[in-house]
């Protein structure tokens, strides 16, 4: 005789690039001590937390790839940072990486399947934790991010005080695609569409 388990719920996500999203960006970035978080953005983690989102940081870290750094150090950059957001309240529930390093050409191509746009830290985090994609954000700095989110079946919102959706391919979905001018304004972004269908058209918040 087999019994039935209940399946576990699916929960949703905010996946958050790291550098220029949550950190000021330091290029190659190898020693902890040079880690600043970006005003505002542990708040604003804070808020996505509370309002039951699971925050998982989803990096491109060529550096690793590139010999620059070791992925030790990298481990200790995170650690850094998760030290620097516990200070202030915040947490991210997982970090997941790609140390794949690419050949000069162009970004927007997939060349490996865990480096953004390809969705591959979005799909293994969703696989491993139990996460809605659908109902799921992914939030950077980049068109890649944007485009990591798109091919992982979530909605996805560029930050930054430029923020511009022109580079986005004509091909991807105009309704599941947002800009805000920072993580705290992505927050209230996501809050705001929280139970809304797809938008018919990118938004902007300022």
């Amino acid at each position: 005789m087999s019994v039935e388990r209940p399946s576990r719920e699916l929960r949703p996500a905010v996946f958050l690039d790291r550098d220029d999203t949550i950190i000021v960006d330091v290029p190659y970035l190898a020693d902890p001590a040079e880690i600043r978080l970006l005003p505002g953005a542990a708040a604003a983690m804070g808020v996505l937390r509370r309002a039951g989102f699971v925050l998982v940081l989803a990096t491109n870290q060529s550096a690793v790839g590139r010999g620059i750094i070791t992925e030790a150090r990298l481990g200790a950059i995170h650690d850094e940072l998760e030290r620097l957001l516990a200070e202030q309240g915040a947490a991210l529930d997982a970090i997941r990486y790609s140390t794949h390093a690419p050949p000069r050409g162009d970004r927007l191509s997939v060349e490996d399947p865990d480096r953004k746009p390809a969705p591959g830290m979005l799909l293994g985090a969703a696989r491993e934790m139990g996460l809605d994609l659908e109902s799921s954000w992914m939030v950077g700095d980049k068109i890649t991010d944007v485009l990591a989110g798109l091919n992982a079946g979530c909605r996805s919102i560029l930050v930054g005080s430029n923020a511009t959706l022109a580079e986005l391919p004509t091909a991807a979905d105009p309704g599941r695609v947002f800009a805000a001018a920072d993580l705290a304004a992505a927050a209230s972004l996501i809050l705001l569409h929280r139970e809304a269908p797809a938008a018919a058209a990118p938004s902007e918040v300022p």
